[in-house]
């Protein structure tokens, strides 16, 4: 059970490592809130061609559980995506990426305050390095920023991301009895549905950028691998080995994220960048050394 969810997790965040380089390609060739649109509508019309039977036998769950899907499309699908492609036009891939080490820590702290989840002292020392990894990397390893508080715009922006995912993830915790297509296919459809408002914010600000050739690459790869891919993969490890230690593993997406950026988009790799990813390894590897023997 646990190599099942060790190979879907990694999977899961090598693709995600990938979501904000493609981001980062995308400047220029398709606007934020456009590729957010077009990435949910071709997901959607993927999940639902190959889902309508299941969908169909699971939807008497579904609409009593409308609710907390919809949440979970909003929180883990809307704002998490929006906020990243928006974020990578103010700062570099690597830093988007690396930034999502604290998801973890801050999966922990929300587990721990609504529900007291048992947590080990190592995993306790795993959060933490990687608290200090997302640090390093969002101060761009200049820690007197923190003394003056000024942190690039699309770092800042990150932080929306980062808190939409950690709440999307302790949030699976009441999801439905249903089949992951279903699971998958609702929320997606959510997400589709309220991004279209952004989109149209995004016209009357004069800032909408249709998609060209490379938009529609990138818009194809975050529909097919970042969307349907990777978030079935994921909710497959969260079932496995609860919310605590699958949150972990997205430790993993600086490690992906960064190899793809500076091997892609060119981008520096900085000694600041080193260091952020020595934590994300180091903190992923004591946290499950030392997960509670019940877990």
């Amino acid at each position: 059970m646990h190599r099942t969810a060790y190979l879907s997790l990694i999977i899961a965040t090598l693709a995600w490592g990938g979501n904000a380089v493609a981001g980062k390609l995308a400047v220029g060739h398709v606007s934020p809130m456009m590729l957010t649109f077009c990435r949910w509508f071709v997901a959607v019309a993927i999940i639902f061609a190959i889902s309508m039977p299941q969908i169909r036998k699971d939807w008497p769950v579904v609409k009593k559980n409308l609710p907390i899907l919809t949440f979970l499309g909003i929180m883990g699908y809307v704002f998490f995506n929006a906020a990243i492609y928006t974020a990578v036009n103010y700062t570099t891939a690597i830093n988007v990426t690396v930034e999502q080490v604290l998801i973890p820590m801050l999966i922990f702290v929300m587990n721990f305050a609504l529900f007291r989840m048992k947590v080990s002292w190592a995993q306790v020392l795993g959060f933490t390095l990687t608290f200090v990894g997302g640090l390093i990397t969002a101060v761009h390893g200049d820690l007197n920023t923190l003394m003056t508080l000024t942190v690039n715009i699309g770092d800042a922006i990150m932080i929306i991301a980062i808190v939409s995912y950690a709440v999307y993830t302790v949030a699976l915790r009441w999801r439905p009895p249903i089949n992951w297509r279903t699971l998958m296919a609702v929320p997606a459809l959510v997400a589709m549905i309220f991004s279209a408002p952004l989109v149209l914010w995004e016209y009357s600000a004069d800032r909408l950028v249709w998609p060209d050739a490379t938009g529609w690459m990138v818009v194809l790869y975050t529909a097919v691998f970042a969307s349907l891919v990777a978030q079935v993969l994921y909710i497959v490890g969260v079932e496995k080995i609860g919310p605590n230690r699958a949150g972990l593993f997205i430790n993993l997406i600086p490690v992906f994220g960064t190899l793809l950026s500076v091997t892609l988009v060119g981008e520096a790799l900085q000694s600041f960048h080193i260091v952020a990813l020595a934590l994300a390894l180091g903190g992923i590897a004591i946290a499950e050394w030392g997960k509670p023997a019940s877990v």
